[in-house]
C-alpha cells in the first residue's frame, strides 16, 4: 500500500517538474534537462529526482547548478500542486542512463566483434584427434 502511494505521488511529482521545467526558469544556465525518474522515501519526505541533459559537460554542470539554485522554488512549485501535509524535499540527481546505454552499447560491439572471430577461426578448424573420441560397444565381427 505504501509502495503504491509513493510511486503515485512520485510519477505525480515528476509530470509537475516536468511542466514546470518547460515553462522554463529564468535561469539561461539551464539546458535541455528531461525528468526520468522520481524516487520517494517510504515517509513521504524527500524525494530524489532523476535527470538527463542533453549536451556537452558543460551544458550538464550548469544545468546542476540551475536546478540547485531552483531547488526550493521547484519545491514551492511542487507544493501547490500536491494534496499533502508536507512537501517532499527534492535532491536533483543525474542520470547516467546515456552514459550507462553507451558503455553497453560498445560491449555489444565488442561481444559481436569476437564473436564473429570465434566463428571464422571455427570454420576453417579441424579436430585435434577423431572427429567422434567417445568409445563404443564392440561389435559382434571383432571378436
Amino acid at each position: 500500500m505504501a509502495n503504491e502511494r509513493q510511486a503515485r505521488l512520485g510519477d505525480r511529482i515528476r509530470v509537475i517538474l516536468a511542466e514546470r521545467l518547460e515553462k522554463g526558469l529564468r535561469d539561461p544556465r539551464l539546458g535541455f534537462v528531461t525528468i526520468t525518474e522520481v524516487r520517494v522515501t517510504g515517509d513521504l519526505q524527500h524525494a530524489s529526482v532523476f535527470y538527463t541533459v542533453y549536451g556537452s559537460d558543460q551544458e550538464r554542470e550548469d544545468s546542476a547548478a540551475a536546478l540547485k539554485a531552483a531547488t526550493g522554488m521547484l519545491r514551492s512549485e511542487v507544493g501547490k500542486h500536491l494534496n499533502v501535509r508536507l512537501t517532499p524535499s527534492l535532491e536533483f540527481i543525474p542520470d547516467a542512463l546515456p552514459e550507462n546505454a553507451g558503455h553497453i552499447a560498445d560491449l555489444l560491439r565488442e561481444a559481436q566483434e569476437r564473436d564473429a572471430a570465434v566463428a571464422g577461426l571455427a570454420a576453417g578448424a579441424a579436430y585435434a584427434g577423431e572427429a567422434d573420441p567417445y568409445v563404443k560397444p564392440r561389435e559382434a565381427d571383432e571378436d
